[in-house]
């Protein structure tokens, strides 16, 4: 299912993927506040960036390994608007 050239599927690819680690991420924070009882271990804009990164490795995964265009294609188009509403609400 996950190996088709598609835009949609690129689309909910790029657009899925940073927000489940996302909240891998928090979570993770979360546990390490509760156990250590520490108040600031990771600031949400990392966590932000973190989560955009991941694109990063789907979108070379479809490029390089499969040769999808068109999947690929969607993945970076997406974490282009992600880094824009990240530098535009950031900032």
């Amino acid at each position: 299912m996950l190996k088709k050239d598609s835009f949609i599927l690129g689309c909910i690819l790029g657009f899925v993927l940073p927000l489940l680690f996302f909240a891998l991420l928090y979570l993770i924070k979360f546990l390490l506040q509760y156990f250590f009882k520490t108040t600031h271990l990771l600031d949400d804009s990392i966590i932000y960036l973190i989560s955009i990164f991941i694109n990063l490795f789907s979108l070379r995964y479809y490029f390089v390994n499969l040769k999808y265009d068109k999947t690929g294609r969607a993945i970076l188009f997406v974490t282009f608007i992600y880094m824009i509403l990240y530098f535009t609400l950031k900032h």
